[in-house]
């Protein structure tokens, strides 16, 4: 790190009026969420879930541009519940902003995309997983640091089948994430050779755990839900975390659970050390008083990948900085052990999938052995044979 700093400091004294100060303001547009209830004792209530990433992604980026003479700024907007983006992005382009973090949902970011001086800007997706957002409902204004359900369920998939857990018990939830979620699974069965043995969709309500007699009612109802026949794995579509984490343990076979509960597929976990992993956590935990979540890591690469093509360039050129990020130079350190980019069919960024236990990083995907013409950082999501994304 000092040697850079100091690279950085010659390179600002050689390039004349390379040390002027410029200033680059980015926008974050989020929206009031509501929280969702916890589950045990030891889940904790955030509320700024992804703006703690990007207030750290353009903390960094101002370090980073300090000895270019580059000043970055955040301009922060949530969006009340039934408020239309529409007006943020015309304040963002009101105030010459082209680069906004957009930590929204699926419709809401296809609204923002559209607003009036959204054409002249690049819009981060920090926040949804939707496939449809990389293949039909694609845009040109859109890159992607959130990875796709599609590249989740492709990273588990592959751990799963190099250790030969390849029959699996599919287990959905009721609501239509769920389902989009199962549906990822199904492709990434078919597309590393597992085979789902047994589907079924989740209906019981169990009683909380955490009353009284809660625990008597799981133990008992429980194994009496998943009272299937045999396979390696049970995978969990449970986006919203309603049940899954019930199912730990109270199964009518012992097997282990993988998805969103248990042996997790994330683009970022907590228990990540590895990679140099840990300064970016300690930061974090410092500014934020508590752990870095996927949607933070997706704001916070976002950010990180404006000021990355920043220092390259040498300048704060919203055009430049555009076609740098699409291109095959921009290659974004994101302590997951390799080289991050932008795929120009879609805009979703390239990345590592983590595979999570509660405590300790137990992989990483792509896995040894799946391999492609390009990068096996490819083998993850929607590849470019199959996309339907027209720009």
């Amino acid at each position: 790190m000092r040697l850079a700093l100091t690279v950085l400091m010659l390179l600002a004294m050689a390039v004349p009026g390379l040390a002027q100060q410029q200033t680059m303001t980015i926008g974050y547009l989020g929206e009031q969420r509501k929280a969702a209830l916890p589950l045990g004792p030891l889940d904790e209530d955030v509320s700024d879930d992804g703006l703690q990433g990007a207030r750290l992604g353009i903390a960094d980026d101002d370090s980073t541009g300090r000895f270019l003479g580059q000043h970055f700024r955040l301009q922060e907007r949530i969006l009340k519940p039934g408020e239309a983006p529409a007006g943020a992005i015309k304040d963002f382009a009101g105030a010459g902003i082209s680069f906004v973090v957009a930590d929204l949902g699926a419709d809401r970011l296809l609204q923002a995309s559209a607003a009036p001086g959204a054409e002249r800007m690049t819009l981060f997706n920090s926040r949804a997983p939707d496939d449809r957002l990389r293949q039909e409902d694609c845009r040109s204004n859109v890159l992607h640091t959130i990875p796709s359900r599609a590249m989740l369920a492709d990273g588990l998939a592959q751990y799963l089948v190099w250790k030969r857990w390849q029959h699996w018990f599919l287990l959905v939830g009721p609501h239509p994430e769920d389902q989009a979620m199962a549906a990822a699974f199904r492709r990434a069965a078919t597309r590393f050779g597992a085979e789902i043995s047994t589907e079924q969709t989740w209906t019981f309500r169990p009683a909380n755990g955490r009353a009284d007699t809660g625990h008597v009612t799981l133990q008992t109802e429980i194994p009496a839900a998943t009272q299937v026949g045999d396979y390696d794995v049970l995978v969990v579509a449970d986006e919203a975390d309603e049940f899954g984490a019930y199912l730990e343990g109270r199964t009518a076979l012992p097997r282990i659970i993988v998805g969103r509960q248990g042996l997790v597929a994330t683009g970022w976990s907590p228990v990540n050390e590895e990679w140099g992993a840990r300064q970016l956590q300690d930061r974090f935990r410092r500014q934020a008083g508590r752990w870095m979540l996927p949607s933070d890591y997706a704001a916070w690469l976002a950010m990180r990948s404006i000021g990355e093509a920043a220092t390259r360039l040498h300048g704060l050129d919203p055009v430049a900085i555009g076609k740098y990020l699409r291109s095959d130079d921009l290659l974004l350190a994101g302590f997951k052990g390799q080289g991050l980019s932008f795929r120009p069919w879609d805009g979703q960024m390239r990345q590592p999938i983590l595979i999570a236990g509660s405590r300790l990083l137990v992989s990483s995907s792509p896995q040894p052995g799946f391999l492609h013409q390009r990068t096996p950082l490819d083998t993850l999501g929607i590849d470019r044979e199959e996309s339907e994304c027209k720009f």
